[in-house]
Parts: C-alpha cells; structure tokens; sequence
C-alpha cells in the first residue's frame, strides 16, 4: 500500500476511483490488465489521499446536480477503508452538497455506512450496485477468495430493499465449464427477484481476459480447476472474448425472469437509470 496525492478525482462522466489497485483477489479481474497502464503492482493499492478534498472542489463548482459515481474500477469497500474511511468521507460530501451517489462493490462492509446511504437516497438517489457471480458458496470462495460470500451480498440487497434503496446487480463474469449452468444462473436470479432489485446488467454468459488478467486468471486455474487453462487455451486461444457455449440459453433465461418480474434488463436502460438523478424533497414554493 502507498499513499498519493493525485490532482484530480472525478472523471468527465463523474465517476472517481478513490482507491487503485484492490486487495479483493478476484481470479478473473479485469482491473488487472496492462491496458489501464498502472504504474505499481496491482496488490501494492494506491490510496488517493487527497480524493474528499478533491471531490468537494469539484462538487462545489457544478453549476447541475448529477449522480457521483465509484467502485468501477477499484472497489471503495476494501479491508483498506477500515484504516482511511475515504469513501465514508467522499459520501458525507455528495451527501453535504445534495448530489446522488451511485457505488459499486462486493463488500458488505459497505452496510457500515448505511446511514449516509439512506441520506443520500432520501434527498435524491443512492444505487447500490454488486456483482454476484456464484450461487455456490464454496466456489464463490475459490473465484473471490478475499471478499464477502454471495449470500451476504444477498443479505446486503434485502437490508437496501427493506429501506427502499434501488438496487443494480451486475451478473458476471460466467467463467465457461466452471459457473456458466443453469442452476447457478437461475440461483443467482432467485436472489435478485427476493431482493427486488432495480436492474441486471449482463453482457453475456463468458469472460473476458486481456495480457495482465489472463497471465493471473490461468495462475489460478491451474491451482484449483486442473486442465481448465489447456482446455481454455485449446477453445479460445488468446481472445478478448471467451463466449459460454450455453450463452443463448442461458441470456434467455435472464432476460425471461427480467421481464417477469419488470426489472430493468437493457444494457442501454440500466445505465441511462445509474446516470438519471432525482431530487426527492425538493421545496415547493408558492409562486410556482
């Protein structure tokens, strides 16, 4: 771990990464490919230490209230967060200046800050976004070894649920011939309908790898899936994409219970609603 001082947070979309690199160890991390040019070892995280000083300039300055965005690359709810508190710190000052927050991560230590999601929700909008990747607890251990299991994901989208704050879970990755069948997909979108979340985001049943991910996500298969790397290499050689043999079915199945039960599925739609911010107690005057 090492500090920086960085000179900017937000992003032109707003979003911000407060911290870089992530501690999660996710088997299939597409954070670590040497596309996204880091500077350090991915394990060795950068903490933006500046980053609540940076994010009030910049919330100061708007001229619109907008969604505050995090957790897209980084998650903000790593064990380092206990020690910084910096997404705390950033959430008290979308809270302060009366933006909405929209934050994306695997952890259920996350809930230690409900009292600012509820806030922020309350005067206009928090999403709360997971990935949910495995309905087995045993192999959700192996492919995200160092972060909270899929069932207390779960619990974590019902305690939003029960205080009425939206929730987008981001169904990926399905690794092909280890977490691409039915039962699992089905598992997983028995959690989602239970937890009426707002939204599914699902680019397709697969993975992708990329130099940097791929090197990592082969480490750990020979480790744990014996033969899975050579099988893997055989069928997809070095793609981007490494497409589910059961994609169709198993989209179909997604898109089925989505529409079912009137929770957003469209790639386009779910993004559009992230981005969309609401202010809920605006004061009504009398010469409106």
């Amino acid at each position: 771990m090492h500090t920086k001082i960085v000179k900017s947070i937000l992003s032109a979309q707003n979003g911000m990464n407060i911290y870089r690199g992530c501690q999660h160890g996710c088997i299939y991390c597409d954070a670590r490919s040497y596309c996204y040019n880091m500077e350090h070892e991915f394990d060795d995280i950068e903490v933006k230490i500046n980053a609540p000083e940076l994010l009030e300039e910049a919330l100061k300055s708007k001229r619109k209230k907008c969604m505050i965005g995090t957790g897209g690359m980084s998650d903000p709810y790593m064990p380092l967060e206990e020690e910084f508190r910096l997404t705390r710190k950033c959430m008290q000052i979308v809270n302060q200046y009366g933006f909405g927050m929209t934050l994306q991560t695997k952890s259920d230590r996350c809930l230690q800050d409900f009292d600012l999601m509820k806030s922020i929700n309350n005067n206009s909008k928090f999403v709360l976004q997971t990935t949910l990747t495995t309905f087995d607890e045993n192999l959700c251990k192996i492919l995200e070894p160092n972060v909270c299991t899929t069932k207390a994901r779960f619990e974590m989208l019902k305690k939003c649920r029960d205080e009425k704050i939206p929730t987008v879970v981001w169904l990926s990755p399905f690794m092909p011939y280890i977490n691409d069948t039915y039962e699992n997909i089905q598992g997983l979108l028995d959690y989602c309908v239970e937890a009426e979340v707002k939204g599914i985001i699902c680019f397709g049943i697969g993975l992708t790898l990329r130099d940097g991910d791929r090197q990592y996500c082969y480490k750990n298969l020979d480790e744990y899936f014996k033969g899975m790397k050579e099988k893997y290499i055989k069928t997809f050689g070095n793609s981007y994409e490494l497409s589910s043999p059961r994609n169709s079915e198993l989209m179909k199945l997604i898109y089925e219970v989505c529409k079912r039960n009137k929770i957003i599925c469209g790639i386009k739609e779910c993004f559009e609603y992230l981005h969309k911010y609401e202010e809920k107690n605006k004061q009504i005057s009398f010469f409106d």
